[in-house]
């Protein structure tokens, strides 16, 4: 991840990737570019306390030891690691609500029509939010489209462009399949060895 200042926003923002998670009650964006792969705002209104995790698939088969960049790839990690930080930053769980974002099933093409990756990311995350008990305040998934989203911690507000194919470059397109592609390809492999902004 890293840190920069926005003159936009007029804001620092910190982007966050694959695997990455970030708690802050500071007035900042939590940023991070997503496909299949899903991220959840969980928020404390009553503290001020907000966090963003960034996961590529709902659960995984390999043993995690104390790799928390590894961990946070997968949704049954990247959920409590991210409760456990708010928490330790002074968060209640009691007041703890999501916002959910992601899920495209950007990798379709003609020979990958049917792609399940974005679906089982949303449907693992919705599962795992009502078995705690965490309501569920917003929710953008599905789609055939990724999505950029900035979330401010202290007001629990997000910020989401998707990002069409026929608004950005092939180029820029290619990019975001393909680190999708590596990702999940390399994690599989483990198991066996529009520009308009909407506001939540």
């Amino acid at each position: 991840m890293n840190r920069h200042f926005d003159s936009h926003f007029q804001k620092d923002i910190i982007t966050i990737l694959p695997g990455d998670l970030y708690v802050s009650s500071e007035d900042i964006f939590i940023s991070t570019v997503l496909g299949s792969c899903i991220s959840i705002a969980f928020f404390d209104k009553e503290n001020g306390i907000g966090g963003l995790n960034h996961f590529m698939l709902p659960r995984t088969s390999k043993t995690i030891e104390s790799n928390q960049d590894e961990a946070g790839r997968y949704g049954e990690f990247a959920m409590e690691l991210l409760i456990n930080e708010m928490i330790a930053k002074g968060a209640e769980r009691k007041n703890i609500q999501a916002k959910i974002f992601g899920g495209g099933n950007i990798l379709a093409d003609s020979s990958n029509s049917k792609n399940t990756t974005g679906i089982n990311n949303i449907n693992f995350a919705l599962n795992f939010l009502k078995n705690e008990n965490i309501n569920i305040v917003a929710n953008d998934t599905g789609g055939m489209y990724a999505r950029k989203i900035y979330f401010n911690p202290p007001t629990a507000k997000v910020y989401l462009k998707y990002i069409q194919k026929s608004s950005v470059s092939m180029e820029t397109m290619e990019i975001i399949n393909q680190r999708e592609k590596d990702y999940i390809i390399r994690m599989e492999n483990e198991k066996g060895k529009n520009d308009s902004i909407k506001a939540y």
